[in-house]
């Protein structure tokens, strides 16, 4: 699966990580809902060091399709909370 991490760019991820990527994901739609800042930070880095650390990054002049978009580390928990789904970022 390709992830674009906006601002930042593109990695292969093995669709072999996306359970543990799932419980992340749960948890900030827990936060985001809850309005729960210090958690939502906590664990948008979480998630976001996790694609960093599974991946593979992908050069910067390839621009392949993204399966799933993340927000950039600085996003605001507004603005997560407009791309979320009911189901969070990343599709079960």
């Amino acid at each position: 699966m390709i992830v674009r991490i906006m601002g930042e760019g593109q990695v292969t991820l093995d669709d072999s990580h996306v359970a543990e990527l799932n419980k992340l994901d749960d948890d900030l739609l827990e936060e985001v809902q809850s309005r729960d800042e210090e958690g939502f930070r906590r664990t948008l880095g979480a998630l976001l060091d996790a694609v960093r650390r599974l991946g593979t990054p992908l050069p910067d002049d390839a621009l392949e399709p993204s399966e799933l978009i993340l927000p950039s580390p600085d996003a605001t928990l507004d603005e997560v909370r407009e791309m979320l789904s009911d189901d969070g970022l990343i599709p079960g």
